[in-house]
């Protein structure tokens, strides 16, 4: 088994779990017996057996912090593994860009319906996507229609479109005056472009706490932006990739994923739609960085988490507002 110092930190976190609860066995004894957690200290011991086991198989580097909804006070700490390391967020921090746009959409400076255009010279050439294979160009498309593509596909073009309505320094602004000084696009000579930029584990997390507790948005940009990273098309190959659409349903996610990092923050939410785990899991310097796909080792671990983070959390109720969920049907056209 490789170790590294943080992944220490993560065992350190399973020791301070078993210690709180008064555990005689391991941590990994209690995934193996406790088939559902009915507490939430029980079940955040189980999450950070879950995180320990499978971050430690794919070695590596990783940075996280994890969170268990109590309805009887603050949440339950389940992991926290140099979870104020600032580094770089990649498109996960994708979900802050998103925030920033809307918040200027609920000041009324912006509505989801106003149009940007998709110029042959805003395209970035490859990019992960799908403004990329349009292939023609110019075209016009609705801040609704880029979000979307935004925070499901990781459109890298989106990024850009986003920029003409939010500039980098805008963006900022609005994260740091929503407390996330941390989580911040990198700005570039052009002031309406920008790199992806940093956060911390524990930002990211807050970020999402916020959010869903409707602090960090309106409702309706609350709802509007839950509902995209639930939707079915939103990342699968991480933590929703073994699980049920219906399951799937019940999880807000969206990945990052260049060099050899591969991320990937989200929520769980409990069968009512209320909010019930939130995790920012970081990760980088595991083997095969050329691999973008499913077969990635920290992609493998976040994907064998998926459904055992849901069991740990799936007898604890959520805690705040729900959020349900749509239920979505295919079509055959017509």
């Amino acid at each position: 088994m490789r170790l590294n110092r943080r992944t220490a930190l993560g065992l350190g976190t399973v020791a301070t779990a078993g210690t709180v609860l008064g555990a005689a066995a391991p941590a990994s004894a209690a995934e193996a017996t406790e088939a559902a957690p009915t507490t939430p200290a029980r079940a955040a011991l189980r999450v950070a057996s879950v995180f320990t086991k499978h971050s430690t198989a794919a070695g590596g580097n990783w940075q996280a912090y994890v969170s268990v909804a109590d309805p009887a006070g603050a949440p339950v700490v389940a992991v926290e593994a140099d979870a104020d390391r600032r580094i770089e967020a990649y498109s996960v921090n994708k979900i802050a860009v998103a925030t920033a746009v809307l918040d200027k959409v609920d000041r009324g400076l912006l509505t989801l319906d106003q149009q940007v255009e998709v110029s042959a010279a805003i395209v970035v050439p490859g990019g992960d996507g799908i403004f990329s294979l349009d292939g023609a160009y110019p075209s016009m498309v609705t801040i609704g229609h880029v979000l979307a593509n935004l925070l499901t596909v990781s459109d890298d073009t989106a990024v850009r479109l986003c920029g003409l309505v939010a500039p980098a320094a805008e963006i900022n602004s609005i994260l740091v005056a929503k407390g996330f000084p941390n989580t911040q696009v990198q700005p570039v000579a052009n002031p309406n472009r920008f790199f992806l930029g940093t956060s911390t584990p524990r930002e990211t997390h807050d970020l999402l706490r916020a959010l869903v507790a409707g602090t960090l948005l309106s409702p309706a940009s609350t709802t509007y932006l839950l509902g995209i990273l639930r939707s079915p098309v939103a990342f699968t190959d991480g933590i929703r990739r073994t699980m049920s659409s219906d399951e799937r349903a019940r999880i807000a996610t969206k990945a990052g994923w260049f060099a050899d990092a591969r991320h990937e923050a989200g929520v769980i939410f409990d069968r009512s739609g209320a909010a019930v785990l939130t995790y920012a899991l970081f990760a980088d310097g595991q083997a095969n960085p050329e691999d973008f796909g499913a077969t990635h080792p920290a992609v493998q671990a976040r994907a064998a988490m998926g459904p055992k983070l849901l069991a740990a959390v799936d007898r604890i109720a959520g805690v705040g507002k729900t959020f349900r969920i749509t239920a979505r049907r295919p079509s055959n056209g017509g």
